[in-house]
């Protein structure tokens, strides 16, 4: 009997010839100016060439202000990167796998910006924690200008106008990054989310802006193009956030996101498969299952265990499945579990140390084809 990991499935107008997915993965290996290049076209396309139905890039910043997060990463707020960025998803088509850009506005949890030595963010408090050093950040983060309407306004249009060059570049659609201490999930925090307007200081008020960001990008694309959105607790800079009221919380953000016109939803936790409100509680896959209203749901959190994979799929708290830091160790993971073969562990050091960037080492190694 085929296992469910590799069956096949309907994303949007997506067909997906499996349920593996490259998640999103920093690796600031663009030009100085955020174009994209060779180097990332051979890293994406082992991702496909290692039989991964769909690819999810690297966060990609949305226009030449603030939305840029880290040095060299990738942009698409202007024409030379749209042309850029057709030369990377060539390959990646052409081995059989989608791809998704995933849009990025870095708010206040900002380590390097080409444009602006300014940060933006809900209010003007800085991230916890410090910047990370293969990012190459170093010391605290800065405290961010607090958003006016103007800023929000112009937020929602660089979300919008850089899922059309998406589209103009090739991609088979976008996901709007509302995770990890990034600016949208800011919004979502207790501690860095105190507006007092239609915006916050509530999350009931915050997720007005996942709202408009949603329909003003599904305005500038086609309808077949298949919008998503990544949703996690935990932050770069803070780890062990968790929503204050727990699975209420939960049922309110995956609630009003299952209302809007998403395709899907990608959840993000240490552990995809355990427990994320205490002891007893649903997993965030399980979670946004639940209270979405059956949405498609990607999961993600050391789900390169194909035990752990099956049984989301089987129990029908996840839909598909994507892949961090095994993907960075196994390109071809899918082929690999397919033939029984034993991965290969994930070394930190070799491949993230001491900068982020794509490395020879990845680019040379030897990837299982069909």
């Amino acid at each position: 009997m085929t296992k469910q990991v590799f069956s096949s499935f309907s994303l949007g107008s997506l067909q997906l010839k499996n349920r593996y997915i490259v998640a999103p993965m920093t690796r600031i290996s663009a030009d100085d100016d955020g174009t994209a290049n060779e180097t990332m076209a051979q890293y994406y396309e082992r991702f496909a060439k290692g039989g991964f139905a769909m690819v999810i890039s690297e966060g990609i910043y949305t226009d030449t202000l603030h939305s840029q997060g880290y040095l060299n990463q990738p942009g698409l707020a202007t024409s030379e990167h749209v042309e850029a960025w057709k030369t990377v998803l060539r390959p990646v088509k052409e081995n059989g796998a989608k791809m998704i850009a995933q849009l990025m506005h870095a708010g206040g949890q900002n380590q390097g910006n080409s444009y602006t030595e300014t940060t933006i963010a809900p209010s003007d408090i800085a991230p916890k924690g410090e910047q990370l050093g293969f990012y190459h950040g170093s010391g605290p983060f800065k405290t961010p200008k607090a958003m006016d309407e103007k800023d929000i306004q112009q937020v929602i249009r660089s979300f919008a106008a850089s899922a059309h060059n998406a589209q103009q570049a090739g991609f088979d659609g976008v996901e709007i990054h509302g995770a990890n201490g990034y600016l949208l999930d800011e919004f979502l925090t207790e501690y860095l989310n105190k507006r007092e307007d239609e915006f916050g200081p509530t999350i009931e008020k915050a997720l007005t802006l996942f709202v408009k960001i949603i329909e003003a990008v599904r305005e500038a694309t086609s309808p077949d193009f298949t919008v998503g959105i990544r949703i996690s607790q935990g932050k770069v800079s803070d780890q062990l956030y968790k929503w204050p009221n727990g699975e209420k919380d939960a049922e309110l953000i995956f609630s009003t996101l299952g209302n809007t016109d998403l395709d899907y939803i990608h959840v993000t936790d240490k552990d995809g498969t355990a427990p994320t409100f205490g002891e007893g509680t649903k997993s965030l896959a399980q979670a946004a299952k639940t209270y979405s209203k059956g949405k498609p749901i990607i999961a993600n959190g050391m789900l390169h265990d194909e035990e752990k994979a099956e049984k989301l799929i089987k129990d029908n708290h996840a839909d598909l499945i994507s892949i961090g830091t095994g993907a960075l160790a196994n390109p071809d993971l899918p082929l690999m579990i397919e033939r029984g073969e034993t991965l290969r562990p994930f070394q930190p050091q070799e491949i993230l140390m001491p900068i982020a960037h794509i490395k020879e080492v990845e680019l040379n190694q030897h990837i299982l084809t069909k």
